[in-house]
């Protein structure tokens, strides 16, 4: 049962994003590693740059998954001179986790940074952190956090790779568990940008 609320969440994002392909800007593909996971994310802005989501999944070892939908406002600023992109909205996160009989998941507010290095062209470092109270949890969680951090060089027009950390945890309400990780660790990667 828990598998077919994963395949219907997945497919009706897959959908959504499906029906924006036409009005989009500029899109990219993120695929990652870590020692125990790999993780896909499609991204999207639209024309005016001033909207933007994604869809992700992830895939961890002992039959754990999660699936994210994103949507942000954002735009471009600088600070100090170190040009930005910034973006403030939602992560929605679904869970399963096979092995611990658990699911749940939460809509998490949230804001992403990425800041452009001047003095090394290609080179940026970003990161994100997104906090859901218990009020916007469901199934087995009691609130929920994605968090990480990365460092980026790109290595030509339309692709780069980086390296950094990631987050990903739980409370849950069912077995009394304060920290649930889902993931946490290095990870590297690549992101084709087209």
């Amino acid at each position: 049962m828990r598998y077919n609320r994963l395949i219907r969440t997945t497919c009706l994002s897959a959908a959504l994003f499906t029906a924006f392909a036409g009005t989009t800007h500029a899109d990219s593909l993120d695929l990652s590693l870590s020692n125990d996971s790999v993780r896909g994310e499609y991204s999207f802005t639209d024309a005016s740059e001033e909207l933007g989501g994604g869809v992700g999944y992830t895939y961890h070892d002992g039959s754990r998954h999660l699936a994210t939908l994103d949507l942000h406002a954002q735009g471009r600023t600088a600070i100090q001179n170190i040009p930005m992109t910034v973006g403030l909205g939602v992560r929605n996160m679904y869970f399963d986790d096979g092995d611990r009989d658990i699911d749940g998941g939460a809509t998490a507010p949230g804001v992403f940074a990425r800041m452009n290095i001047p003095e090394v062209p290609g080179l940026s470092v970003g990161g994100s952190l997104y906090l859901s109270p218990s009020i916007l949890s469901y199934g087995d969680a009691d609130g929920m956090r994605h968090t990480d951090a990365t460092v980026s060089y790109r290595l030509i027009r339309n692709s780069e790779i980086f390296a950094g950390y990631r987050y990903v945890g739980a409370d849950l309400d069912t077995r009394g568990d304060d920290d649930y990780r889902f993931e946490e660790g290095l990870i590297g990667g690549m992101r084709i940008i087209f």
